[in-house]
């Protein structure tokens, strides 16, 4: 799968709304490739009490529901379409999934990809 089509799959699933006065969702989407050729993707959701969680952390949980954990490549994708590299947190979340997972392709920014290892140096 090229980095497009994956950047095309985090897009197709943002979609900000409104949950409640507490509440939002969808302003990012994210799509995880695994080593299998399967793509899960999710979304953040947002609180004001900041128990939310981001899109990449909504993808991961699909992906270890259907029993896979190592990512070959990844991509957060913002409302309006802007590539947006993984927080710390889910650079973190991710490179603990699998062992092989420090060396997942990760787009950063159109045409830039880096391995989840070059995002945590000293991991």
């Amino acid at each position: 799968m090229t980095s497009t089509e994956l950047y095309q799959k985090a897009k197709s699933v943002v979609n900000p709304h409104k949950l409640s006065e507490f509440a939002e969702a969808g302003g990012v989407g994210a799509a995880l490739l695994t080593e299998n050729g399967n793509v899960y993707v999710g979304v953040c959701i947002d609180t004001a009490c900041s128990m939310g969680f981001c899109a990449e952390h909504a993808a991961a949980a699909a992906m270890i529901t259907a029993g896979e954990s190592r990512v070959s490549k990844m991509v957060a994708v913002n409302w309006d379409g802007t590539i947006l590299p993984p927080c710390g947190r889910c650079r973190e979340f991710i490179s603990q999934l699998h062992p092989e997972n420090m060396s997942t392709q990760v787009i950063v920014a159109e045409n830039i990809v880096v391995t989840l290892r070059e995002l945590l140096p000293h991991h």
